[in-house]
């Protein structure tokens, strides 16, 4: 999709990067020559897909398993990175998910920690143990993960969820002023309704059908459409001059 040498000789770190989005933004990275390292979730999965293997095996694409709910979990993402990148140029902070649909009420402390914790502090904690080697590029860029529901609230049991994206965006926009200075832009990509196993776990087939009929463009994204606006946002070849700003990929769904 990109040019193969597009981000030859960078390094890229991606959260979250076990399946969904993040898995594809990796793919996408190693297709473009980058040197990537994924944090692929808590834990190894059953299998990997072959891309991946492949390039393990060339020592292109290094995975590192860490809990971001334990209290090493985001450290040893930072640590792993360091010993492989003297210079990290791409930092994509995608892991987080719903956990579940909370309703207002009955929303315990537990869960609004979990929540938070992982969708908000640890973008926060990442960020701020990788800004060192951030700093040691020439150029380099964050794209963080929002969600189309940071402006629109989500649908019902997920306010927590959509706040924490709201604060990413907020966030971000922040850095992007302070970082400046440094030479790092950062930018969001904010998915909309996007067919991964995240709706499979949080959303009905008939909502999800509901919103696909209410989509402009008539049907639900995929991580291959999401994953191209990560490497734009990340490209200072494509976007030097954007910084501060959120990509929305929704097909529509949002318009604002």
């Amino acid at each position: 999709m990109f040019h193969p040498a597009l981000f030859k000789g960078a390094n890229v770190v991606v959260t979250g990067a076990g399946r969904g989005i993040g898995l594809e933004v990796a793919r996408q990275f190693l297709d473009c020559g980058a040197h990537v390292l994924l944090h692929g979730g808590r834990a190894p999965p059953d299998s990997m897909p072959d891309f991946l293997t492949e390039a393990i095996e060339e020592a292109r694409a290094h995975v590192v398993y860490a809990d971001f709910l334990g209290p090493q979990g985001v450290a040893e993402v930072v640590r792993r990175a360091d010993d492989l990148f003297e210079a990290v140029h791409v930092l994509v902070n995608n892991a987080g998910t719903m956990v579940g649909r909370f309703p207002a009420g009955t929303l315990t402390d537990e869960q609004y920690e979990t929540v938070v914790r992982l969708n908000q502090t640890s973008v926060m904690e990442v960020t701020r143990g990788l800004l060192p080697a951030l700093r040691r590029a020439d150029t380099a860029a964050i794209v963080n993960t929002v969600s189309i529901s940071a402006l629109t609230g989500g649908s019902p049991g997920s306010a927590i969820y959509s706040a924490t994206k709201a604060f990413v965006s907020t966030y971000s926009k922040a850095l992007a002023r302070e970082l400046a200075p440094d030479g790092i832009r950062v930018n969001c990509v904010s998915p909309g309704t996007i067919t991964t196993d995240f709706h499979e776990r949080y959303s009905t087939p008939e909502k999800l059908e509901a919103t696909r009929k209410s989509i402009p463009l008539q049907r639900l994204g995929t991580a291959q459409d999401c994953a191209p606006a990560y490497l734009f946002l990340a490209s200072n070849a494509l976007s030097g001059y954007v910084t501060g700003q959120v990509l929305e990929v929704n097909g529509g769904q949002l318009i604002c």
